[in-house]
């Protein structure tokens, strides 16, 4: 388990629900997980090369396609792989946002570009609480179809639940620094 970032355990992960190609891999991450992980071409790929090396995956050329895409799949041997990863603790949950980084050192600017900061935040957090709501309604009306369902829905409720508590952080940090100007 020495990757750092973690990305062979994420491909593995996602090639456990179905066979992908590079490209769909990176469109998951950026849709699915974005709220939770992140991914660059630069990343995946030499990961994909790595795992089918390893044995993990398998990789096969897509005859039915002219671009030569190349698909993945999850062996056996990824399977275990990923469940001995899965039983182990989390090493590392880390919270980064550069608007909070701008706000620690705001003071250089003052409270107008931090309240600049702080709404442009809420705007994209209430985009994104949008769709963790809709997401969260389409899991509900099909739990029953997959087993998986339940394990996405409780991620997008810890999403949802998150979100909301950004918004009231948001609230109350421009409410204190429009108070703060006297």
């Amino acid at each position: 388990m020495a990757n750092e970032k973690k990305m062979d355990c994420v491909i593995l992960g996602l090639l456990s629900h179905e066979e992908l190609t590079g490209y769909e891999i990176k469109r998951r991450i950026d849709t699915t997980l974005k709220f939770f992980w992140s991914g660059s071409y630069g990343s995946i790929y030499p990961t994909l090369n790595d795992l089918v090396q390893r044995g993990l995956a398998t990789k096969r050329a897509d005859s039915g396609n002219k671009r030569n895409k190349n698909i993945y799949t999850i062996t056996k041997e990824g399977r275990e792989y990923l469940k001995q990863w899965l039983s182990l603790p989390a090493e590392k949950d880390e919270l980064r946002y550069e608007t909070l980084l701008k706000l620690f050192f705001g003071n250089e600017q003052g409270s107008d570009q931090a309240i600049v900061h702080i709404e442009s935040f809420a705007h994209k957090i209430e985009t994104e609480l949008s769709y963790l709501l809709h997401a969260a309604e389409a899991l509900k009306d099909c739990l029953n179809e997959d087993s998986n369902h339940l394990y996405y829905l409780l991620t997008v409720e810890f999403g949802i639940q998150t979100y909301r508590t950004y918004l009231d952080w948001c609230r109350e940090a421009k409410r204190r620094l429009l108070e703060s100007r006297g």
